[in-house]
């Protein structure tokens, strides 16, 4: 079994929920399964620590993770159209990864949750993918043969699928986002593969 890491942040459970969708979405592929990862908040009180093991759901995402995956699908809440700072802080932090180029040639999806329809889903998606193709990722995104993306009246994009949650975190995953959700983890996974199956790259020595 090849593993995909599926690595999102949550305070109110929207993303969380999509995150689970999207692993469904992968682990609908043979030979594939998430490998479902969350990270820690972010605290304005530099004495504020995070226990080491979450209370409840994913575990908290290692280094480890990340070489060992054959692809990856990053969620994070909307933050004033940016991704939350806990999302950010984590990358941040993987400058060793980069040095290695353990995510480069890797597929990689990001997806999104916000309050309101016009929330800033779509620059936080874009924004998001600058990092990972830092990483020498290759960005998948959802193409408009999936007919839920020109049908959906609340989430979905291009870039990546999401979910407009309501101010108060009232709204369920509609039907297109959750069709958009296991579409987008599918195609990652078949992604990731098809690129598992290929030669791998050669380092041209210099003359």
């Amino acid at each position: 079994m090849q593993d995909l890491l599926v690595l999102y942040y949550s305070q109110h459970g929207a993303t969380r929920e999509l995150a689970r969708l999207i692993a469904r979405g992968i682990e609908s592929v043979p030979g594939c399964q998430a490998r479902l990862r969350t990270v820690p908040k972010v605290s304005a009180v530099c004495e504020a620590t995070e226990a080491a093991v979450p209370e409840a759901g994913a575990p908290y995402v290692e280094a480890a993770d990340l070489v060992e995956c054959i692809g990856l699908a990053l969620g994070s809440p909307t933050r004033f159209g940016n991704m939350a700072a806990a999302v950010k802080y984590f990358l941040d932090g993987t400058s060793p990864e980069w040095m290695q180029g353990a995510l480069a040639g890797k597929p990689a999806c990001v997806f999104t949750s916000s309050a309101s329809l016009h929330g800033g889903q779509e620059s936080t998606l874009l924004t998001m993918m600058v990092p990972l193709l830092h990483h020498g990722m290759l960005m998948v995104g959802l193409p408009y043969t999936e007919t839920a993306l020109t049908r959906t009246s609340t989430g979905g994009t291009p870039y990546g699928v999401s979910h407009v949650a309501g101010v108060r975190n009232e709204q369920a995953i509609s039907d297109d986002e959750k069709q958009l959700a296991l579409a987008q983890g599918r195609r990652l996974a078949e992604i990731a593969l098809k690129l598992q199956s290929r030669p791998k790259y050669q380092t041209l020595a210099k003359t």
